[in-house]
């Protein structure tokens, strides 16, 4: 794997940055950032999975997007690499939505994709 791929981040967005530093103020859970992972299942094959995390795993990449820590599987960084999370508050479509430039396709939802 060359370099450039090596070194792809996953970011957050100014905007999903600051809700996630809301809910993670407001938690009691001890969080210190976020885990992406992926899973297979939903419309298109594989799903993104957010949760809290409090610490990294012996094979994660951890990552730093405007003080927010990401944690990410090695086998799950390679779908999501070079992604950013999203954060609108559209009422009809709003939540955390991820922008993956390796999704070849996409569900409506936007849970899932395939790559």
């Amino acid at each position: 794997m060359n370099d450039e791929l090596k070194n792809q981040k996953i970011t957050i967005s100014k905007k999903a940055a600051s809700r996630l530093k809301n809910i993670i103020e407001n938690e009691e859970s001890g969080s210190k950032g976020i885990r992406v992972t992926i899973d297979t299942g939903g419309c298109s094959g594989m799903s993104y999975q957010i949760t809290f995390e409090n610490k990294k795993q012996e094979f994660d990449k951890v990552f730093d997007s405007h003080g927010i820590t990401i944690f990410c599987d090695v086998k799950s960084w390679i779908y999501v690499r070079g992604c950013e999370i999203d954060f609108s508050s559209d009422l009809l479509n709003g939540g955390f939505k991820v922008n993956n430039p390796n999704a070849t396709r996409t569900c409506g939802c936007g849970i899932s994709f395939s790559a």
